[in-house]
């Protein structure tokens, strides 16, 4: 990235999300807020992908910018709303950041001014974790077991975890980066670990960090197929 992030764009795909989505909007507007990302301005894209609820008005409700597709593929949504930001935030060049979270997730007050600290230490990708939110159908034995999975690479103690994750609910990367990379693939899952693969094999600056992670759902029912919540559904029927 060519100096400080001048601006900031956050990607958030949806499928029928009209009832978890307020919360969404609700973090992404505090964290645009945020002392440490004043002067920043900050764009939310909202892609209301083959949505037949109250998505798209409540993120018009919200004042995000509303883009509307008929995919049914979180790839190609992720990839509409970026293509979007970039056209509309054109004019800042190298120095746009694009972020991304779910519609199902909240992301922490600092999150935004968290990606862009790194951004402006050289880090041409941010890559973080989520935690799961309390969900009615989550059982106390899924949980522990996706927190054995998921956290058995830590390290012990307080020491910075290179972890191996990736989740499109918790990404951020500069713009001229993204393009270079090709962008989110056209896949009905695992577009964010493409993107980040394509990343790496570029040499670009990917730092992987457990400093901000996101709440997640603990849903079962998977927007996605093979997406997050099938992973839930698999662990509890272990």
């Amino acid at each position: 990235m060519s100096g400080r992030p001048a601006a900031c764009a956050v990607i958030v795909p949806a499928h029928q999300e009209g009832a978890s989505l307020p919360a969404t909007l609700h973090s992404l507007r505090a964290a645009a807020r945020h002392p440490e990302a004043a002067g920043v301005p900050v764009l939310l894209v909202v892609v209301a992908d083959a949505c037949t609820d109250g998505t798209a008005a409540v993120a018009q409700d919200a004042g995000a910018l509303v883009v509307r597709e008929s995919f049914r593929n979180v790839g190609r949504a992720r990839a509409s709303g970026a293509r979007v930001a970039l056209r509309r935030l054109a004019a800042y060049g190298d120095t746009l950041w694009l972020a991304t979270t779910d519609a199902d997730t909240v992301v922490p007050p600092r999150w935004l001014a968290h990606q862009l600290r790194h951004a402006r230490q050289g880090w041409e990708c941010v890559v973080g974790t989520v935690r799961l939110a309390p969900h009615p159908p989550l059982s106390a034995v899924t949980a522990a077991r996706h927190d054995a999975h998921y956290f058995a690479q830590r390290p012990p103690g307080r020491g910075a975890w290179r972890h191996p994750h990736v989740h499109g609910a918790n990404l951020g990367v500069a713009a001229w980066a993204y393009t270079a990379a090709g962008g989110f693939p056209p896949l009905a899952h695992s577009e964010d670990h493409a993107l980040v693969a394509a990343l790496d094999r570029a040499g670009r600056r990917v730092l992987r960090t457990d400093d901000c992670p996101v709440l997640t759902s603990g849903r079962a029912d998977s927007r996605a197929p093979r997406g997050f919540g099938s992973f839930l559904s698999a662990l509890g029927g272990a």
